[in-house]
């Protein structure tokens, strides 16, 4: 009785302050017919589909704060059955169904999760607090150091069509590439290949199992629907790609191939991550 009790009133607190009104002013579009939409009806359209994907850029604050208020307004319109993260691991799941089944949150919520360091609390923290405190199941999605590891040491043969493809091979070492700054050396690219592809067959795997209406928070490239978990979604045999929102800042180009709606939101000062990792590492782009 206790533990309804206290499930009961962290229900009743997360959401009285659910505003209809987004916490971040940007433009809305339907990338299918080009349509602007308001807040309120993209919300309308992404009740419907019973799998959605949101992809995010991980140190932007306004994609956080948004997918908070997506998640508490979506739950306002229908039922959630299910939210799922990439920032966490298998590992992580006990972790998580002990927080949501103890009888008050403990008081270092991300020492008891094990939380990942490389995740910023301060952004991913009021997401995970909501979802604990709600009926339905937070989910990890991405797979466990020790397996990125042996992917890495030996990379699994993939399998589908889709996920196989060389346009969505080349552009995914292109990906890899970028984010490693062009210091990554040649020949590690291909297992750096495999475990981003992996990543995506994890994703895709947990989210076709998850209860539905279901949803996952996951990077962008992750989240598209050309190269990442919606194309893995249908080489496991699913005949419906899932729904998915980019979350992107103005002057990114995303068009109907990559997502089938786009927020786009304010650009964001950021540091310059590659010339940190030059100035750490002492590289040159690799050749």
């Amino acid at each position: 009785m206790r533990v309804m009790l206290i499930l009961a009133v962290l229900v009743l607190s997360a959401c009285q302050h659910v505003s209809a009104l987004p916490p971040v002013v940007g433009e809305i579009r339907d990338l299918r017919s080009g349509r602007g939409l308001t807040p309120q009806e993209l919300v309308a359209q992404l009740a419907k589909p019973s799998r959605l994907i949101v992809g995010e850029q991980h140190d932007n604050r306004d994609h956080h704060a948004l997918q908070l208020w997506l998640l508490q307004f979506l739950g306002d319109q229908r039922p959630q059955g299910s939210l799922l993260l990439e920032m966490l691991t298998p590992d992580q799941q006990p972790r998580v169904d002990e927080v949501r089944h103890a009888s008050a949150p403990p008081a270092d919520l991300p020492g008891a999760l094990a939380w990942q360091e490389g995740w910023d609390w301060g952004l991913y923290g009021p997401i995970v607090r909501f979802a604990l405190s709600q009926p339905y199941p937070l989910l990890s999605a991405n797979l466990t150091t020790a397996q990125v590891r042996a992917i890495y040491a030996n990379p699994p043969t993939l399998s589908g069509s889709r996920s196989n493809a060389p346009s969505v091979q080349d552009e995914l070492l292109q990906q890899v590439s970028d984010s490693h700054c062009g210091l990554l050396p040649k020949t590690q690219m291909p297992a750096m290949l495999a475990v981003q592809q992996q990543r995506d067959r994890r994703m895709a795997e947990r989210l076709l199992v998850a209860p539905e209406p279901s949803m996952l928070f996951a990077g962008a490239y992750h989240a598209r629907k050309d190269v990442g978990v919606p194309i893995h979604v249908l080489d496991l045999g699913a005949t419906e790609v899932p729904t998915v929102l980019m979350l992107a800042e103005q002057g990114r180009e995303i068009t109907s191939d990559l997502a089938d709606y786009v927020w786009y939101t304010p650009v964001r000062p950021t540091p310059d991550y590659c010339e940190q990792m030059r100035k750490q590492f002492g590289k040159q782009p690799a050749k």
